[in-house]
């Protein structure tokens, strides 16, 4: 997976009032949990543009005061109405322990059966994956070379290497579905 780099300051108050009067400085609140100790700090909005404004699946170099640890974002809160970002947790990763993540799946190849007139469906746009962070990939490929129409390509088709799927196996990824000018070609 890809990195970003993301530096902040400690907070010296805890609270709503401190919450509002940074986020009206145009910092963002954030807490990293899941090592040693908890800690809280603020970092400027513009610095999560690369890492939550993209589809690519990225974790996060954090550089807090004299700590640098590696982190994934777990949860972000962001306004109701002006859909401004408030708030962001971090999970650090600790080496050795498996974290949970969301991975996009990327489609690749030629299916005959689009070809013939089919159309792909896809049914699960990201999946979700147990594993050490340097095992975990940027995205899941899934190969339609062999599929035809009403043919399916399931999670348990998927390569599972240094990974667990959190899915399902049986749960179906896409699928090649007959349309109607395929109906009208075989009545022909």
């Amino acid at each position: 997976m890809k990195s970003v780099s993301i530096s902040g300051s400690l907070r010296e108050n805890v609270g709503k009032k401190d919450a509002k009067a940074q986020r009206a400085k145009g910092m963002v609140p954030c807490v990293l949990y899941g090592g040693a100790n908890q800690c809280e700090f603020v970092v400027p909005a513009e610095q999560f543009r690369h890492l939550l404004y993209t589809p690519e699946v990225q974790y996060a170099e954090l550089t807090v005061g004299d700590k640098k640890c590696n982190a994934i974002v777990q949860a972000t809160q962001f306004h109701p109405i002006s859909d401004k970002l408030l708030h962001v947790d971090f999970l650090e990763v600790v080496d050795g322990k498996p974290i949970t993540i969301e991975i996009p799946v990327h489609v690749t190849g030629t299916s005959p059966g689009i070809l013939r007139g089919g159309k792909l469906s896809k049914k699960v746009r990201k999946l979700k994956v147990k594993g050490e962070l340097q095992h975990i990939p940027e995205h899941i490929m899934v190969d339609i070379s062999n599929l035809d129409i009403n043919d399916t390509f399931k999670v348990s088709n998927l390569p599972a290497d240094n990974v667990e799927f959190l899915e399902s196996p049986n749960k179906i990824i896409l699928s090649v579905l007959t349309t109607r000018n395929v109906e009208a070609a075989k009545e022909e």
